[in-house]
């Protein structure tokens, strides 16, 4: 089964000032965006990532050179869109694995986890998901992320977005980093579906784990460390992720 991946990489980062696309800030002594791309090279797939590129495209380009396919968001209006912009790059793939350019920490062998566990049981989707003690010290950047509400079996019934979630939801710490792989005829079939209507007016691709449950959808996941799943969106946690990660 072939499968392509599409990194994520068209935000302008507002939040961490200059004029460059977040994902060139320096992680240790080279751009954020060049360790996850050596995760995906770890994994010797036949054919090159979809880099999707916005803010700043032609710097990513320009660094990147031919270490990927590009596609263009030329509008930052969200993951969901953003993915849906690289669908005429990926075709004829059967499988689709979506990482985030802003991500340092993502292993190859992790990817590699993920994609046999998505080939092995061919459900609609298969997310990452990571837990933490509690939200306290360096364990406090993860609180805005979604809670995994998990049934009886131990699979997913539902994600709750903190927003959302009542006191006892927001004290669960199985969390939800939005690392996934779909089925890519599930997934083109139904991200057009995802709805703008939320307070940024975004699509975003964590509908999609809500869309699959109300399909009645298999939903797979795979619990990883949750250094591999640390953001980059500020010089804050830019620091954070350095001394995560970097010691």
């Amino acid at each position: 089964m072939q499968t392509r991946i599409i990194i994520l990489a068209g935000g302008r980062g507002k939040r961490m000032g200059g004029e460059k696309p977040k994902v060139l800030a320096l992680f240790g002594e080279r751009p954020i965006i060049d360790h996850c791309l050596d995760a995906v090279d770890g994994l010797g797939l036949a054919e090159k990532p979809v880099v999707v590129v916005g803010f700043g495209a032609d710097l990513v380009r320009e660094h990147l050179g031919g270490r990927a396919e590009y596609a263009l968001q030329a509008e930052q209006l969200g993951t969901g869109h953003a993915v849906l912009c690289a669908k005429d790059k990926v075709g004829g793939a059967d499988n689709i694995a979506v990482l985030y350019g802003d991500h340092p920490n993502t292993r190859a062998e992790t990817i590699r986890r993920l994609l046999a566990l998505h080939e092995a049981e061919q459900p609609a989707l298969t997310m990452m998901t990571l837990r933490v003690p509690d939200f306290g010290g360096v364990h406090a950047a993860f609180y805005g992320f979604g809670r995994v509400v998990r049934g009886a079996d131990g699979r997913v019934a539902r994600i709750v977005e903190l927003k959302d979630a009542t006191e006892e939801e927001k004290g669960i710490t199985d969390l939800n980093p939005s690392l996934f792989c779909f089925d890519a005829n599930w997934l083109w079939d139904n991200l057009p579906k995802v709805s703008n209507n939320n307070a940024q007016g975004e699509y975003y691709l964590t509908d999609m784990v809500g869309m699959a449950i109300e399909q009645g959808r298999k939903i797979a996941s795979l619990e990883i460390d949750c250094k591999e799943c640390i953001g980059v969106n500020t010089p804050e946690e830019l620091e954070l992720a350095h001394k995560i990660i970097l010691g």
